[in-house]
């Protein structure tokens, strides 16, 4: 059964559920279910008797919805995709992926956390007849922190901290961002204070993180607040063994071993989804307009996804240079400077004051801080 809808300059062509289906691709199950969860609703419901009519044109629809669903998007964000022009779509099915990616890497890293713990229990078990193991092994951190406002910025919302326990950069933003990244890291503090030992610490790292996002939730906004304030968070917990990293935003982690610099951290923010999906080249985002937009950070808005820090387990050697920045550095000074940097300071006080006059060098156009620290045998 085939219908028109419409005047001679605008008309519809409607068809049966049936053939709508075979057009899309899809089960009239399936989208019988779509009209009740508001997905994709017909374009006429026959008053009498209730059967559904579709416009040719929804297939396209239909079949968005379907390729959203097999992805895994919750169906409150699909109805929110399939709203939006062309263009906003795509964005927001960028953003969403990037975001899969990153917490799936959490989940596989903490999978092969998991398997290597659970192995080495079991070897030093079969070693020594107890299960016990071998003793936290002899290392120890030297560290210094420097916090800077630039040459532009009339205030200072970058907090910098750096302890026997805790390493941390926070990059507040909004009118409450120093608010904001102070108790991002004081919240981490209390974590710290204890020894922590290894196969207790990602459990620790967890309700750390929590707890920071609790304390810029209720420093700077609550319920219904929106999101205008708020910080990144890049943090390093030291066991005596291992570091665990809590992260979330744009401010970054690296960590220099055998001479070469590695970013252990992912960026939260709209040009790296876009670099991720290949929409877009490294070069082309360092110039992008909208590169310092982030996806993900601790604000003053309801609690959701976004604003929980990424955490993770990260082995460490001796002899390791960490650096912790704010994209004040990262964003204006040419990596390749930034390695040489690292490399030739002699110790953490030295970097850290290299690193900050880089970014003066650069024009400092914002907050720039640095936190190094060394691993060393005791």
């Amino acid at each position: 059964m085939v219908e028109h809808v419409g005047g001679a300059s605008g008309r519809a062509e409607l068809v049966t559920i049936g053939e709508f289906a075979r057009l899309s691709r899809l089960s009239a199950k399936a989208l019988r279910r779509y009209d009740e969860l508001g997905l994709l609703r017909p374009a006429l419901v026959d008053p009498v008797n209730g059967y559904r009519y579709y416009d040719r044109a929804q297939a396209e629809t239909a079949r968005l919805v379907a390729w959203l669903r097999r992805i895994g998007m919750p169906l409150a964000r699909i109805a929110e995709v399939v709203a939006l022009d062309d263009g906003a779509a795509a964005a927001e099915i960028r953003a969403y992926w990037a975001r899969v990616e990153a917490e799936t890497a959490a989940r596989r890293e903490l999978a092969s956390f998991l398997v290597d713990h659970l192995s080495a229990k079991e070897n030093a078990g079969m070693s020594n007849g107890n299960g016990t193991g071998r003793g936290p092994g002899a290392l120890g951190i030297r560290y210094a922190a420097l916090a800077h406002p630039g040459a532009v910025r009339a205030s200072q919302q970058d907090t910098a901290y750096a302890g026997a326990r805790l390493l941390a950069v926070a990059d507040g933003f909004g009118e409450s961002g120093t608010r904001a990244s102070a108790a991002a890291v004081d919240a981490l503090k209390p974590a710290s204070h204890g020894a922590v030992n290894a196969a207790d610490l990602l459990g620790v790292l967890h309700e750390a993180a929590e707890s920071s996002a609790r304390a810029v939730h209720d420093a700077v906004g609550g319920d219904g607040v929106p999101a205008e304030s708020g910080t990144t968070l890049t943090a390093l917990m030291w066991t005596g063994e291992r570091l665990g990293l809590v992260h979330i935003g744009d401010s970054r982690a690296y960590v220099l071993r055998g001479g070469d610099l590695f970013r252990i951290t992912h960026d939260h923010t709209l040009v790296q989804s876009m670099i991720d999906d290949g929409s877009l080249t490294e070069e082309e985002a360092a110039s992008h307009p909208q590169r310092a937009m982030l996806l993900r950070a601790l604000t003053g808005g309801p609690e959701t996804s976004a604003a929980r820090p990424d955490v993770r387990l990260h082995d460490t050697l001796p002899g390791d240079r960490y650096l912790l920045c704010s994209d004040g550095l990262s964003a204006v000074v040419d990596e390749a400077d930034v390695t040489r940097t690292v490399i030739a300071a002699d110790g953490p006080d030295a970097a850290v004051s290299a690193l900050v006059a880089l970014a003066g060098d650069a024009g400092a156009p914002d907050n720039v801080s640095c936190v190094v620290a060394d691993v060393v045998a005791l």
